[in-house]
């Protein structure tokens, strides 16, 4: 067997070594494609590396950006938060500060209603009311009117002091500060009904009273009052309380005795004053009538005055022209004289040279 198979192997050596040489031939070409293919793909790998790499670099990039934008961020809100937390800090000193003076208006309001007590005492010596009331008064008319037009503690002939009037023109308005004040906080404590109606009764009876006594002592025409006069009360729950019954609005009216309060007295003085606005302007138009009138008299005068010196202008005009048609007449005939001389004297020169 192993002499057939070198028989073999001795008898065709030229078609082995072709079919090596084709096979080496085909080694070295799949080696040449696996290097071309080993070529293209590091070209291919180097190009993706590169592209990636951009990639990457652009990707880095956008990613160092948005960190920053991100830590600008976060340092901007930090500064708003401590501005915040500096804000809430003078807040809270703030807040702190008010309380503490909050605690002193509570103190002093504390001492205030003391006072008031203390005043409230006061209160209940009617003399002491009056006072006030006249005070209130004499300051109301002082914020409004002119010092011209008002007056405190006016007297009358019968000895009578009113505590203020109010001149508008040649009369007076006499205001009296009435302030009872005694039955009506007993009605306003009173706990049952019939003590209620005991002192509102009282009360009225305290108003009508004060009504007959303004009535009576300043409305006084014969001394320059108006035919009315007001009563004025500083206290605006009293002055509800006095009004609002129309049994005792009726009877002040009656009497001629107008009711006011400190709001509706301010109102009163306000339409006062646009009367003595009023007033003020006649009388300037009235001054300026009489002027106007002096004036037309003074043109009158003025009017004759020039009519006459026109005339005088005039008369002293013709005479002029008068004078000044003598004057050429004058002139002509001194002209023509001349001129007649003149002839006498050549005629003269020519007998006297002539042929005897």
């Amino acid at each position: 067997m192993f002499a057939l198979i070198g028989r073999t192997h001795r008898s065709a050596p030229t078609g082995i070594s072709i079919v090596y040489l084709k096979f080496i031939n085909m080694i070295w070409i799949i080696a040449l494609l696996f290097l071309i293919g080993i070529g293209i793909v590091a070209v291919l790998l180097f190009k993706i590396s590169s592209q990636t790499n951009s990639q990457l670099n652009a990707v880095t990039g956008q990613l160092n950006e948005r960190l920053k934008e991100m830590s600008e961020a976060i340092s901007e809100t930090h500064r708003g938060v401590g501005a915040r937390l500096d804000t809430t800090v003078n807040i809270i000193g703030s807040v702190q500060n008010a309380l503490g003076k909050l605690e002193t208006t509570n103190t002093q309001i504390l001492e205030i209603s003391k006072d008031i007590s203390g005043l409230q005492n006061l209160l209940r010596a009617p003399k002491f009311r009056g006072e006030i009331g006249e005070t209130m008064l004499e300051n109301l008319l002082a914020q409004v009117l002119p010092k011209e037009h008002y007056q405190v503690q006016y007297q009358f002939k019968s000895g009578d002091a009113v505590d203020a009037i109010i001149r508008l023109g040649k009369n007076i308005v006499p205001v009296d500060a009435k302030f009872p004040l005694e039955n009506f906080k007993a009605f306003q404590t009173a706990s049952t009904d019939e003590e209620k109606s005991a002192y509102a009764k009282r009360f009225i009876s305290d108003v009508k009273n004060r009504i007959n006594e303004i009535s009576n002592k300043y409305i006084l025409p014969d001394e320059g009052t108006f035919d009315f006069a007001l009563m004025y009360i500083p206290a605006e729950n009293v002055y509800y309380e006095a009004t609002i019954k129309q049994e005792l609005l009726s009877y002040a009216l009656s009497k001629r005795v107008v009711p006011v309060s400190p709001n509706t007295f301010y109102s009163y003085l306000q339409v006062i004053c646009l009367g003595l606005k009023g007033m003020e302007v006649e009388r300037n138009a009235k001054e300026i009538l009489a002027n106007l009138n002096r004036l037309q008299q003074d043109l009158a005068k003025f009017s004759e005055d020039f009519r006459l010196v026109g005339a005088h202008i005039n008369n002293a005009g013709q005479k002029y022209k008068d004078a000044e048609r003598r004057l050429e007449k004058f002139q002509d005939k001194l002209t023509n004289s001349s001129s007649a001389g003149q002839i006498g004297d050549r005629s003269n020169l020519t007998v006297g040279t002539g042929p005897i």
